[in-house]
């Protein structure tokens, strides 16, 4: 493929133009991600090494965990990194990657969040038979379904945008490598082919969401009929973080790539984008571990036991030993 019909690298669009806001934004850029690794994190080692979280909903939530730490991984560092060495370009592999792993998180996340819909709805709605729908085969089923279905999407969405002419210059209006940013440098017809793919996209998306929306109201239908306040106050606590952080990300989402033309400006992209992109990864481990607290206990206990490890093997005599052997004799 020729330099002009596909540019050998792509300019992203900054946050800041001075040097001091730049060096603001790459410390604010790097709290958030560090705090994404560190919840997300604490979470996949909870969630693995206590037996009492072996659970669908647990089990989703690793799952969630994944996704997230992928996709904050995936554009962060790199913003990070321009906005440090003051550059703007990416290269080509870079951008195909971006791309691609960019589609592969947020849509399976997508699937994922409207599994967690289902599971939540038969637990609260037919407990009685939770442990049957939910077996742990359908569970890994319905999981590697989502993944699949963020890996398939993105093949396409990547195939087809390799395939198209590009003739209106290399800068992008984003921090990161998105699908319709890279269309608006198309100089053919031939990214209709893509619009379209989006289009069925969206529709796919658009009835996870309906089905989801469906699920809460049942389920607060029935949360409702229930007698005791303690156990709608449970119920409350596990269902309104995840369809909090479900309103967040698809509204934040479908309005960025839905929005009129005229509300199309460099600010308020770069805000919508951080919005679907950056917060939900790192504000999902606070959200979901702030009313459970089946998490928050596993996530101490993991906590204290690391904290009294270290302690044991700093105070060890053996530590001491070998600490004293490798000292210098003088």
């Amino acid at each position: 493929m020729s330099n002009r019909s596909f540019p050998t690298e792509f300019l992203l669009l900054t946050f800041a133009d001075t040097p001091k806001l730049q060096l603001l934004h790459f410390r604010l850029f790097l709290g958030i991600y560090l705090a994404a690794l560190l919840g997300n994190g604490l979470i996949l080692t909870a969630v693995a090494c206590d037996h009492r979280l072996h659970t669908p909903m647990y089990f989703f939530l690793l799952n969630l965990a994944l996704l997230d730490l992928g996709t904050i991984t995936t554009t962060v560092p790199k913003d990070m990194a321009n906005s440090l060495w003051d550059t703007r370009a990416i290269s080509y592999k870079g951008w195909a990657t971006q791309v691609f792993f960019f589609a592969v998180f947020v849509t399976a996340e997508f699937f994922l969040l409207t599994i967690m819909a289902y599971d939540r709805y038969v637990a609260i709605c037919k407990p009685l038979h939770y442990g049957t729908i939910m077996a742990s085969r359908t569970c890994i089923t319905m999981a590697a379904a989502a993944w699949g279905s963020g890996f398939l999407s993105a093949m396409l969405h990547t195939a087809n945008t390799f395939s198209l002419p590009l003739c209106q210059g290399n800068a992008l209006d984003q921090f990161f490598c998105e699908i319709p940013q890279i269309l608006k440098l198309s100089c053919s017809d031939a990214y209709l082919r893509e619009v379209g793919l989006i289009v069925v996209t969206a529709y796919l998306l658009l009835a996870c969401f309906v089905f989801l929306v469906v699920s809460y109201v049942q389920i607060f239908r029935a949360v409702l009929r229930i007698p005791l306040e303690q156990g709608r106050h449970k119920a409350f606590s596990t269902c309104l973080p995840h369809l909090a952080m479900v309103f967040l990300s698809s509204s934040t989402a479908f309005f960025a790539y839905l929005k009129p033309p005229f509300m199309s400006t460099s600010s308020l992209n770069h805000l919508l984008a951080v919005l679907y992109s950056v917060v939900p990864p790192a504000v999902n481990p606070l959200i979901y571990s702030m009313k459970n607290q089946e998490l928050k206990d596993a996530v101490w206990n993991l906590m204290t036991e690391c904290i009294s490890e270290a302690i044991n093997c700093l105070s060890s005599p053996a530590y001491h030993s070998q600490f004293n052997h490798k000292r210098p004799r003088y």
